[in-house]
């Protein structure tokens, strides 16, 4: 039997796991190592270097910025939205099974096994959609067109494990009901609108959505941030509307993933191990502490 081949070393598991947890940043290429010393001096040198990162980053939160990447973007979004006219909500976090079918979501549609029951009749809202349908089916008889409305908060499905899903996340969704002129391109000027307040590049690509059929997403840097819609459409029945109009759900974590060039979403989630992309499991600086006292 040969022996194994140990001429070159990369990290091992344990070592790519600890710097994916640590790494604020895509981690550069590294190795192969012609030995193994060398291959766990250039970890040490790397963690040291990615520790440091997350606590800068931790005391640059706690001096200057004072609120994370995902709240410094969701103030300027709903701050233009404001300027721009439209009324925030606040609507339930727990949904009936009955809006859901309005939407044509039943135990045969894909999201419907991605949906948390808390009994047999009440879900986590997996979405906005059927809350400011229903809002909608309301204003428009108490308010004069155009409607805008918008929310902002949390939504909770089984995402499939990756870089860019959360189990639960938080949706910035608008929605403008019987808008001056072509519901389509007051759509693409609502897309301005929003990512011009995040202050993130964008390009509009034309997609598929399992609810409403034909869509356009938000892309970033190639991440889907936002997917938009314009109406009518025949959902919109369900809560007897019958104007046309442009709406959009925007994704906020992945909206700071992307404006801090991170690798990884779950940074900027709802968390006990990170603040604004900042791993907490790190060392302090003894000797900075010690100058600081």
């Amino acid at each position: 039997m040969s022996a194994p081949d140990t001429s070159s070393f990369g990290f091992s598991p344990a070592q790519r796991q600890r710097l994916a947890e640590m790494s604020v940043w895509p981690l550069p290429e590294a190795g192969p190592f012609s030995a193994q010393a060398e291959r766990d001096r250039e970890f040490e040198s790397l963690h040291r270097d990615l520790a440091g990162e997350n606590l800068r980053r931790l005391d640059e939160l706690r001096s200057t910025t004072r609120r994370p990447a995902v709240r410094r973007i969701e103030s300027r979004m709903v701050d233009a939205l404001v300027d721009a006219g439209f009324v925030e909500v606040v609507t339930p976090l727990l949904i009936g099974r009955g809006s859901l079918e309005k939407l044509g979501l039943g135990p045969d549609h894909p999201l419907w096994r991605q949906i948390f029951w808390v009994d047999r009749t009440r879900c986590l809202r997996p979405m906005l959609a059927a809350n400011l349908y229903h809002l909608l089916s309301h204003l428009q008889r108490l308010w004069p067109l155009p409607v805008r409305i918008f929310e902002v908060g949390p939504c909770f499905r089984k995402e499939s494990k990756g870089s860019e899903h959360l189990t639960e996340f938080t949706m910035l969704n608008l929605v403008e009901l019987g808008p001056d002129g072509d519901a389509r391109e007051r759509l693409v000027d609502l897309a301005g609108l929003a990512m011009d307040a995040a202050g993130v590049g964008y390009e509009l690509v034309p997609k598929e959505s399992e609810v409403y059929g034909a869509t356009i997403d938000v892309e970033a840097g190639g991440v889907e941030v936002a997917s938009g819609v314009a109406g009518p459409h025949p959902l919109d029945a369900n809560w007897e509307i019958g104007d046309a109009w442009a709406g959009w759900g925007f994704g906020l974590e992945r909206l700071a993933m992307v404006a801090e060039g991170s690798p990884q979403i779950r940074r900027f989630g709802r968390s006990l191990m990170y603040m604004d992309g900042a791993r907490l499991n790190v060392q302090p600086d003894k000797s900075a502490t010690s100058r600081e006292a």
